[in-house]
């Protein structure tokens, strides 16, 4: 059964990794380790019933001409239930703290909580579509999902995630996990006027175009915005313009582009831009439903040259991203997959302008929704992958309430001009033990689990086993 993108841009981009850090349940519960994990796995198999194309593979067919020439590819996802992965492993020494990391640059051993490390989408053909690593913590465990962006993006990511969770209340409560609250519509959306999918695709070998990005060593830091000041910073905006429409995400984009451009000191004449992803969901006519489970996101871009944007105020810049959200409309969003699919091709982060910021993720996901039955999330972290110096993710606080946290990274280029040329610059890196306990696969029909006894000490040193997408969340107290 194919999975179609809509209105999204296609790239070979890594997997959403995210996941968030669980404190201990009280010393009441009745579960034990033991039963933590037979919880999450057979949650999980309830959960891959409804969210069936996570348990497939993706599949390419080769349309050839009477001499057996290849003339057109297509790509789809098989929902042939091979399952996907669940993996037990244990962080010796590390406590929730550590990965919170409230102050400083976040921890590169965050990277070792997600799987399949440095995959792209192409490589769901042959590893799967989810993985999950259930990581224990001296004092708490952290959850880290590794979900290919063909299935879906992070609207779709975090339903699953939270409908997961959901099952697993419910048959805490011997409910069993039935009866969801709000079910994943799986019902495809295609543009009309292009046949049935799936859309034969103009390359005779699609695994050419592979491109593993790479990025540079980056660093990442979290920063915590108040609800008092994210509406200080929108009134500002609007006050400087006259007008009222700017939104708190507008306002903020507009701040942290304006000071990544500074910090990069970048010529006058330099033309920088601004990317936002946004959701085409309820901007298509008639609007697809909130439940949809898919692609459905596009990049919209504000630009302008870096003397400008430093010459006027955070409002100007905030009325550029605003105009650029407003023509977003259901004709803008048709014609520019009816462009793409016209004349399809591949975009791939290598492409990203260097002078550019990238705004993802956003602060309407239920990032701290995803209670077990053990307590809500005190945060939410992230893999590598989708990162690149001026990426910028953006979350709900978590206290709520209007406070939102973003996550921000940099390069080695990026920190010296802004920290000027003798500023020390290095990862934040530290010792500690990693042992995977388990590994296996799970589908909605049975669980297949084989043991691994394995051992991996990086004493000294820091252990490089997962890269992955673009979200980061936090709870800066």
């Amino acid at each position: 059964m194919p999975s179609n993108a809509v209105g999204h841009r296609h790239a070979l981009c890594p997997l959403h990794p995210k996941g968030p850090p669980l404190r201990q349940p009280p010393s009441s519960s009745s579960l034990d380790p033991k039963q933590l994990i037979e919880q999450l796995k057979s949650s999980l198999s309830v959960a891959l019933l409804q969210f069936y194309q996570l348990a497939g593979r993706l599949v390419t067919e080769e349309d050839r001409d009477a001499d057996g020439e290849v003339k057109s590819t297509s790509v789809y996802i098989d929902c042939d239930g091979q399952g996907a992965e669940f993996v037990h492993a244990a962080a010796d020494g590390i406590k929730v703290a550590d990965v919170l990391a409230l102050s400083g640059d976040l921890p590169s051993f965050l990277y070792d909580f997600f799987q399949l490390d440095g995959a792209v989408n192409h490589d769901g053909h042959f590893s799967p579509l989810l993985s999950v690593q259930l990581t224990e913590l001296v004092d708490g465990v952290f959850l880290g999902c590794s979900f290919n962006h063909v299935v879906g993006d992070g609207t779709a990511y975090w339903k699953f995630f939270n409908t997961w969770a959901e099952i697993a209340r419910a048959a805490d409560r011997g409910g069993g996990g039935g009866g969801l609250s709000r079910p994943p519509v799986h019902d495809r959306w295609f543009l009309d006027g292009y046949g049935a999918p799936p859309l034969k695709l103009p390359f005779t070998d699609p695994s050419r175009l592979l491109l593993r990005f790479a990025p540079p060593p980056l660093r990442e830091r979290m920063f915590h915005f108040s609800r008092e000041a994210v509406a200080r910073l929108k009134a500002r905006a609007n006050e400087e313009c006259g007008r009222g429409d700017l939104s708190s995400f507008q306002s903020l984009s507009a701040l942290l582009w304006r000071a990544v451009t500074r910090a990069r000191g970048l010529a006058p004449g330099q033309a920088t831009s601004c990317r936002v992803a946004i959701e085409n969901r309820a901007r298509l006519r008639p609007p697809l439903a909130k439940e949809y489970f898919g692609n459905s996101i596009y990049a919209v871009a504000a630009s302008a040259t870096a003397g400008e944007l430093l010459a006027q105020g955070i409002g100007w810049a905030a009325a550029l991203l605003n105009r650029a959200v407003a023509e977003h409309t259901d004709a803008e969003i048709r014609a520019q997959l009816g462009a793409w699919m016209a004349r399809p091709f591949v975009y791939t982060l290598r492409e990203f302008d260097e002078n550019s910021v990238m705004v993802g993720s956003s602060p309407r996901f239920d990032m701290y929704g995803c209670e077990f039955g053990w307590g809500r999330a005190v945060a939410a972290r992230s893999g590598g992958a989708n990162k690149f110096d001026g990426k910028i993710s953006m979350y709900p606080g978590w206290e709520g309430g209007g406070a939102w946290t973003r996550s921000c990274a940099w390069s080695r280029r990026t920190w010296r001009r802004s920290r000027g040329t003798r500023s020390s610059w290095a990862p934040c890196h530290r010792p500690w033990r990693w042992r995977c306990c388990s590994r296996g696969l799970i589908n909605g029909r049975c669980m297949l689990t084989r043991l691994i006894e394995l051992g991996i000490s990086n004493a000294g040193s820091t252990a490089t086993t997962s890269v992955f997408c673009n979200i980061k969340i936090s709870r800066e107290l």
